[in-house]
Formats: C-alpha cells, structure tokens, sequence
C-alpha cells in the first residue's frame, strides 16, 4: 500500500492538516513526514532548523505555547501513543483571531499539523505519547511564552473525560502561570 502526501488548508487560514506519505509491505511501514519541496508545492515554507520530541504520561496538558520573539513555523505528529491536540490563531489582525481547532493525533493515523507563525499550541494527552515537533526557528528561551490552557477568551473544550475527569490532570508550575488572552492582546 503507498499513500501520497495531502494537505488540507483548515480554516485558521494558513494552517494546515497533512497526511504524510506512507508505504507499506511485507517487511513492516515507512513514512515520510517532510519533504521541502514537495511542501512548497502545495504553499508551505518552511524550512527545518530544529527537531525535537516531547515524551509525555497521559493526563499531561501543554498549554497554548508560543514565542513572543523569533515565532516558531511548527510541523507536529504524535509518533506514538495519542494527543488532543489544539491549535489557536494569535495574528492580532486575523479575523480568527482567538479561534481554535482540536484534533486527535495518534501514532496510528499518523496525521500531522503545519503551524505557522504567530499561533499557539497545545494538546492533552490521552495515553502515554511521544510527539515529534520539526521546527523553522529555534527554540528562544527568552521569547517563550503561553497562555493558561483554560482561558476563558479562547474556551477550549479539552476532553478531560478521557484522561478520567479534570481531577487527573497533569501540569508544569509554568503552565499555571501563564497569561490570558486578554494579556496577549496587550503585548507588543
């Protein structure tokens, strides 16, 4: 089985989901989940300068992480496990700004997200999950920032039934400590 390489623009514009090309046969699987050209052709540009991989326990939340400097072009994939995984618009002159999408990425469906500059993003962990995250700018320390996962201007609706209520929740003392939207509005 061979499946090529779709994009579907979503409607936080410049967003987009992606299922990467994926090969199959008798010895097991391969999938491809970048190519720079093949993204160009069909309107993404972004060209890697950082990979990483988050490991996470399920009852894990990210919150809306950003970079207030030196934004980060993201591609995201849950290459093992499953994530609930959110994406916000943050352009202050989008007409969706503060909108978001949620989607489930697992290690099975292998469904990637492009996150363009100027939106954040976060997800919750439903089973023990291992998410890969290739980069167009470095990770900047003194630029990284994020918005509380509960904020009440953007209302996500996280599935904390799924993890066993919102009592099983785990998060970082700096994802309690983040900002509102309404603060966000307000920076420069």
């Amino acid at each position: 089985m061979i499946q090529k390489f779709s994009f579907e623009e979503l409607p936080l514009k410049g967003a987009y989901k992606i299922q990467p090309f994926y090969a199959t046969d008798n010895r097991g699987g391969f999938v491809k989940d970048y190519n720079i050209d093949t993204f160009r052709e069909n309107g993404i540009n972004l060209e890697l300068k950082e990979v990483f991989y988050t490991i996470s326990k399920k009852g894990v939340i990210r919150a809306i992480h950003f970079q207030l400097d030196r934004q980060q072009p993201k591609l995201v994939r849950c290459i093992n496990g499953h994530v609930y995984d959110v994406i916000v618009d943050l352009r202050k002159d989008s007409e969706t700004f503060g909108r978001w999408l949620g989607f489930d990425l697992t290690g099975e469906n292998r469904v990637e997200l492009y996150i363009p500059k100027f939106f954040g993003h976060g997800y919750l962990v439903l089973e023990d999950s291992i998410v890969s995250y290739k980069c167009g700018e470095v990770f900047y320390g003194a630029g990284d920032s994020g918005i509380m996962y509960n904020d009440t201007g953007i209302a996500v609706e996280w599935p904390f039934d799924k993890i066993g209520g919102k009592e099983n929740l785990i998060i970082s003392n700096k994802d309690l400590n983040l900002m509102s939207l309404e603060d966000y509005k307000n920076c420069n």
